[in-house]
């Protein structure tokens, strides 16, 4: 998609992960009628049977109330942003702080192994600190642990070394010298963590986006091209 324009407001995308919820739902409540008539009509021979049909159909009610429950769409592209929606609360980016966009990648022995997410490095990460909702601080603390233990140490040959540092400090001090404590403390603290071990600030999932993260890439780097080709 080279030479993107922004012909339209907002370009949007949907998380993979979010499609087929009603059918997830309706495949589920199928399984519990058809383990639930199996109880009732067929012989004691098919109970158990008719049981574990049920916790199916039941798991599948579960998998598709969470999937329709995630916001419509996971990120929203403007002229001056990208945007993301989690239902926890959200972030935004602007295209100028954006200082690279790529697939991280850790070392396994002599091997270099892309990671299945899309990282973008900063070049203000204060300013991120203020766009980003409290709540999903929270979340993205626990969500992003296995991160941390990423290229923790040059002779960690499985790239998944513990430390005793995986809980973050919760006083931090911005690069303008400004101390600040807390959950937002926190964030920016593992927010150097990953930085230092993957190179980049903030992370998405490859399930958070409608196609190839090589792709979501390009569209990226092609926005924020036509973003700053507008403002000169």
């Amino acid at each position: 998609m080279s030479g993107t324009k922004f012909e339209s407001e907002s370009i949007f995308i949907k998380a993979a992960s979010t499609h087929n919820g009603m059918t997830s739902i309706l495949i589920g409540s199928g399984l519990i009628l058809v383990g639930a008539l199996a109880c009732i009509f067929l012989p004691k021979l098919f109970f158990l049977p008719g049981v574990f049909v049920i916790s199916g159909g039941i798991v599948g009610l579960i998998i598709g109330w969470f999937k329709l429950k995630e916001p419509k769409h996971s990120l929203e592209l403007t002229r001056e942003h990208i945007i993301y929606y989690h239902r926890r609360g959200k972030w935004r980016i602007s295209w100028e702080n954006i200082q690279r966009v790529d697939v991280p990648r850790i070392t396994k022995g002599i091997e270099q192994v892309e990671l299945e997410m899309i990282g973008f490095r900063l070049r203000d990460a204060d300013i991120f600190l203020d766009e980003i909702s409290p709540r999903l601080i929270t979340y993205l603390l626990m969500e992003q642990r296995p991160l941390t233990m990423q290229n923790r140490d040059a002779n960690c040959t499985s790239g998944q070394c513990y430390g005793s540092d995986m809980i973050e400090d919760d006083k931090f001090v911005r690069a303008s010298g400004e101390g600040i404590k807390g959950i937002s403390a926190m964030f920016g603290n593992r927010m150097n963590k990953l930085r230092n071990q993957l190179g980049y600030d903030v992370f998405i999932s490859s399930n958070e986006i409608d196609r190839e993260a090589r792709q979501f890439i390009t569209l990226i780097k092609d926005c924020q091209a036509a973003a700053a080709k507008a403002k000169a």
